[in-house]
């Protein structure tokens, strides 16, 4: 008798547990689809707190507080001059930066030794950078290529790796290293590591082909 119940209790948890997991994964869908895609920093910002609502619920749920700290990057991103490098204000960009640092600790926690994360850190530090690149560059600049490294060392075919660095290339004047001719072979590279990429499940990271495309066009 004591077998029989412990069997319905243990399909009950089980039925509960799915059902809750298909509740989160119908939740998030939608708007990790619209991550990729808008520019818009209000509806970025609407999404960063969305996944932050989601993640507060669903505390065990690493991906929920990832994409709250991309959403909330990519808005600070959206208050640089230009969309990208320096002449932003401080007191506007480096908090919107430091909540992004927080919700990626909260994913770090979760699943630590992660390429996905690592890629975010190396945005959360590029971001602080940007605002200043010249008198900012040694403290955020070096850390963030170490992010970088670490996210390629734990994943070679991550293909956001040579995404962000062919946006460093991109970006970079040539006479600091910088060259749109190398820029253009990573994110060829990119684009190749993405026709080959495959998702462990609908909520691991696959963001990033449509902004490649767009920077193999800009570098010809």
């Amino acid at each position: 008798m004591k077998k029989i119940l412990f069997l319905v209790l243990a399909v009950i948890v089980a039925a509960s547990a799915f059902a809750q997991n298909e509740k989160y994964i119908k939740a998030m869908q939608p708007k990790i689809a619209m991550l990729d895609t808008t520019r818009n920093g209000a509806v970025l910002l609407d999404l960063s707190n969305a996944f932050e609502r989601i993640a507060t619920t669903e505390k065990t749920q690493w991906q929920a507080f990832y994409y709250a700290a991309l959403a909330q990057t990519n808005y600070g991103y959206t208050k640089m001059n230009g969309g990208t490098m320096g002449g932003a204000d401080p007191a506007v960009v480096d908090p919107i930066a430091d909540k992004a640092e927080a919700l990626l600790v909260e994913a770090e926690k979760l699943s630590p030794n992660n390429s996905e994360t690592f890629i975010v850190r190396k945005m959360i530090l590029s971001l602080h950078m940007l605002v200043d690149p010249q008198s900012r560059y040694m403290q955020y600049g070096a850390a963030g290529a170490q992010a970088l490294e670490k996210a390629k060392s734990l994943n070679p075919e991550n293909p956001r790796v040579y995404l962000l660095e062919g946006q460093d290339k991109f970006y970079t004047p040539e006479q600091f290293g910088g060259s749109k001719a190398e820029a253009k072979k990573l994110f060829e590279m990119a684009m190749q590591k993405y026709d080959s990429f495959k998702p462990k499940s609908a909520l691991e990271p696959s963001w990033g082909k449509l902004t490649t495309a767009y920077f193999i066009n800009q570098a010809k």
